[in-house]
């Protein structure tokens, strides 16, 4: 018993109490998202996403406490050969799989539909981390190696950095391909990398993906993205193209607009019965119709609870692997919510990405259960240093 609550006292107690609050209100308000009028949609019962929901938790839960009990620097035993499963995964995606709503996103398990680009995201992050780790000395050593040695170095980063981002965007997935491709921009230029071969490397990427582009376009007769992605980025004034593709953002406005101050009440949402994916990743503008402004503002805050201490941590570790995955999580969890929020807003392309703790979604729930256990075991790591130092 003393153990376990040392073990508690270790990690960081508000970045848990945040998630726990937000999961379980998540959770609850499933059953809201995906009413009766969903229900009839999909064919299924009233309660059937809560309690799929609950089992992914559980299994996060699961997850949480084998993640949270091995030490970091295990990792290195293990990140080869999961990184290498997560391309197999991609790869089999990419040659076999079926698109749903235009992407080829799902390999289906028969009572469980596995997004492999979800794991991609905390895989990625580790594994850069790690790199970062390693590479740093030899990155900051002039001496001993050469401008070109540190170049090796960092087409190795680049490679182990980009490699999901291509995969997926191959795969029809353009929200999470620009999630990927944010998270490593962010850890890349956050790297113990020299700034003078950060800036010629950035320039040699540029280049290069406009090179890539060109050619792409050049292939695909002028049309890199398909016609469904191409419409998304028409999302300014949705409701006046209502029957052209603005009806999902026009409807999450009405919502919004309907909640008021207090909201309609628990259950009373009119919209989710015209709002597509309302259970999903448009689950927030159900929250604001039902809720209202004032509950809509408590989650905003614990939000920048939740992103504050993660951030905060990266700040104070000790370590390069432990601040790398830290603001690697961070930013991971910033831009899920940055773009869902935005495109129901009708501030950005709406891309179909989840909302963090509360979107319903198997595979998305599991990578954010794991990303969240790992940097309570760093959290934990880094104050079981303090005790030792002490």
């Amino acid at each position: 018993m003393k153990n376990t609550k040392r073990f508690i006292s270790n990690m960081d107690v508000p970045l848990l109490i945040a998630s726990l609050v937000l999961f379980i209100f998540g959770l609850l308000n499933i059953v809201n998202a995906s009413s009766q009028a969903v229900a009839l949609r999909y064919g299924t019962g009233i309660y059937y996403y809560f309690y799929r929901q609950l089992l992914f938790i559980i299994a996060g839960l699961i997850a949480t406490l084998f993640i949270i009990k091995i030490p970091t620097k295990k990792y290195y035993n293990m990140i080869t050969f999961v990184y290498f499963v997560e391309v197999g995964l991609l790869m089999y995606l990419f040659l076999y799989g079926k698109s749903h709503m235009g992407s080829i996103n799902w390999i289906d398990l028969g009572h469980f539909k596995l997004q492999p680009s979800e794991f991609a995201k905390p895989i990625m992050i580790v594994s850069l981390s790690l790199l970062m780790e390693r590479f740093s000395s030899k990155l900051n050593n002039n001496k001993k190696y050469t401008r070109s040695d540190h170049y090796k170095l960092i087409g190795i980063i680049i490679i182990i950095g980009l490699l999901f981002a291509g995969f997926v965007f191959l795969e029809k997935d353009l929200g999470t391909t620009i999630i990927l491709l944010g998270i490593f921009s962010v850890m890349f230029i956050s790297s113990p990398i020299q700034n003078v071969e950060k800036v010629q490397t950035i320039t040699f990427m540029i280049i290069a993906f406009f090179i890539g582009l060109i050619i792409m376009s050049v292939k695909s007769n002028g049309h890199i993205l398909s016609e469904a992605q191409m419409a998304r980025f028409d999302f300014y004034d949705p409701c006046s193209k209502y029957e052209e593709g603005g009806y999902q953002i026009c409807n999450g406005f009405i919502a919004i607009n309907s909640g008021g101050l207090l909201g309609v009440g628990i259950g009373n949402s009119k919209q989710v019965s015209y709002i597509p994916e309302s259970h999903t990743d448009s689950v927030f503008a159900i929250i604001a119709e039902e809720y209202g402004f004032i509950v809509c503002t408590g989650l905003f805050i614990i939000y920048l609870i939740v992103l504050y201490r993660i951030f905060n941590l990266a700040c104070r570790v000790s370590n390069i692997r432990g601040k790398f995955i830290c603001l690697g999580i961070g930013t991971y969890l910033a831009l899920h919510i940055l773009i869902n929020l935005g495109g129901l807003f009708g501030s950005i392309p709406l891309t179909g990405v989840p909302l963090p703790y509360l979107s319903y979604g198997g595979s998305f729930t599991l990578s954010l259960m794991v990303s969240l256990a790992i940097v309570q075991r760093i959290c934990i790591e880094k104050n079981t240093e303090k005790i030792k130092i002490r």
